[in-house]
Parts: structure tokens; C-alpha cells; sequence
């Protein structure tokens, strides 16, 4: 099987459970909003690395998924309200109307609230994972996605846009370790977490793939096709945004893309050809063009 057909048959898994657990929530404006806010597009990224790095440590899939559906909750919620006009304001996501273009303002700020706790929701009922296991996941969970991780990422980058306030390439890297980084490795170290076993490898490899996503996202802004990427490109240098191709220029960022990518393959050497897939999905956040 080839790496996008593993990544596609695994978003489908995802997908389709998702569907059915959002399916059991009551019916209401904020049932659809939430379904459609998650349903129905995107790569399913992070989810794939849940279950990839719970596969190496012998946890199956039944038992990540609950992990799995928690991460892609997340990362909706958090995309929900980044679009919203006093955060990026931005009106379309993965080629439709966001949820606030959508419904309201109102709708966008609860669905968002309500996929959050959706997300613990679903690891409370993960399987067959012992308790503990469960504790850590959520709690690991909430500091990679509140005012240590994605929430303090999101926060300077707003400080950021401030006139008169530009930020160094260690700035932008330790803000994007938040933004982007931290969800890409809770992700990543899901695996090991659900089996007690050693995170230091793949938080390795983690960090440097969420680094190269980044990179590959400013490259995309200044390259990508809006029809493609299903969101408006050209923004941040419209808006005059630091980022790692103003910092950096387009082929200086390519280049640390494929050090970051190397450095992540080289984290997986303890591995067998097991990881080979983990390994792909590195060659592939550089390489994506949505």
C-alpha cells in the first residue's frame, strides 16, 4: 500500500467514526455545525499519526481511535476560531464557507467551545486503554492545546501583527512550536502514551515535522493555488506577516523544510520498516500541495 493510500484509508476510519459519534449528540443548530465544521475534508494529519505511532507500539486501532477522533476535534475547533474576523477573518475553509460565514459568530464561538470538549469526551471512552493511559492522553491533550501549547502559539501570533514588532526567526519558530508543533506532537506521541513505553523518539521526529508543516504552510501562502487549498493564499504577505519565506526567502525556507524532514527520518532509526509510513509522512508535509 502506498503512503496516500494508507492516509486516505486511514482518514476514512477517522471519518467515519466521527460521524457516527457526533451522530449521538442531540439534534440542534450546533449538532450541524459541529458536524460540519469536522466532516468531510482535510487530510486527517494528525489523526494518521495517532494511529500509525499506536501501531508501532502494538495498540490497535479500536483502542487509538478514541485518541484519534480527540485530535481531529481539537484541531477542528481550533481552525473554527482562527477563522473568525478577530482572529485571520477569514470566509472560506477547504473550499466552503467557514462556520461563522456559515451560520453566526455566535454558532462559530460555541461549536468551537463544544468540539473541545468533545475531544475529551471521545478519550474518556477510548477502548480498552487502562486509566491512567486515559489521564495522560487528556491531560497531555489540554497543555498541547491551551495557554502552554496551540492557545499561546495563537496568542503571539497575534501580538505579532502588532506594527512595529518584528519577530526573529526564533520568535517565529518558538510561536509556531504552539500554533502549529504542539498538536502535530501530541499526535505523534499518542502512540507510545497509550502503551507506556518511551516518547522521547517520536517527540523528536514530531517536532521536527511540525516545524517542516509550518515551513511547507508559508511556502504554500506565497505559492499555493486557492483552488487547491481551499482557503485564501497571499494573506500573511498582504498583511505584512513575519513569517519563515519573509525571513528566510522561498528557497532558504525549502531548504530548511527538507533539513527538518531529514532530521525527523533520522529520529525513527530505532524503528523497523514499521515506521516506513511515519517516514513518508514526512516526505509528504513538504511535498502537499493543500
Amino acid at each position: 500500500m502506498t503512503f496516500q493510500d494508507r492516509l486516505a484509508e486511514s482518514a476514512g476510519l477517522v471519518e467515519g467514526q466521527l460521524a457516527q459519534s457526533l451522530g449521538l449528540l442531540p439534534d440542534s443548530v450546533l449538532k450541524s455545525a459541529m458536524q460540519y465544521a469536522t466532516l468531510g475534508g482535510g487530510k486527517r494529519l494528525r489523526a494518521f499519526l495517532v494511529l500509525e505511532t499506536a501501531a508501532l507500539f502494538g495498540i490497535s486501532t479500536a483502542d487509538a481511535m478514541g485518541a484519534a477522533e480527540a485530535i481531529e476535534a481539537i484541531h477542528a475547533y481550533s481552525l473554527v476560531h482562527d477563522d473568525m474576523p478577530s482572529m485571520d477573518d477569514d470566509d472560506l475553509r477547504r473550499g466552503k464557507p467557514t462556520v461563522h460565514k456559515q451560520w453566526d459568530e455566535a454558532t462559530a464561538v460555541l461549536t468551537g467551545d463544544a468540539l473541545q470538549s468533545f475531544a475529551f469526551e471521545r478519550i474518556a471512552a477510548a477502548g480498552a486503554l487502562p486509566a491512567d493511559r486515559k489521564l495522560a492522553l487528556s491531560g497531555t491533550l489540554a497543555e498541547a492545546s491551551g495557554a502552554r501549547g496551540m492557545a499561546l502559539g495563537q496568542a503571539l501570533d497575534i501580538e505579532a501583527e502588532t506594527p512595529g514588532t518584528p519577530l526573529s526567526i526564533g520568535a517565529i519558530t518558538a510561536l509556531q512550536a504552539g500554533k502549529t508543533g504542539a498538536l502535530i506532537e501530541w499526535a505523534a506521541c499518542a502512540g507510545p502514551r497509550m502503551a507506556g513505553a518511551d516518547i522521547a523518539p517520536l517527540k523528536t521526529y514530531s517536532r521536527a515535522l511540525g516545524l517542516a508543516f509550518q515551513i511547507a504552510d508559508d511556502i504554500l501562502d506565497v505559492e499555493g493555488d486557492e483552488a487547491k487549498t481551499g482557503k485564501r493564499v497571499g494573506k500573511d504577505g498582504d498583511a505584512g506577516k513575519a513569517t519563515f519565506v519573509s525571513l528566510l526567502g522561498l528557497d532558504g525556507a525549502k531548504g530548511t523544510a527538507r533539513e527538518l524532514v531529514a532530521e525527523a527520518v533520522d529520529a525513527l532509526s530505532l524503528f523497523s520498516a514499521q515506521a516506513d509510513y511515519l517516514r513518508d509522512a514526512a516526505q509528504f508535509v513538504v511535498s502537499r500541495d493543500m
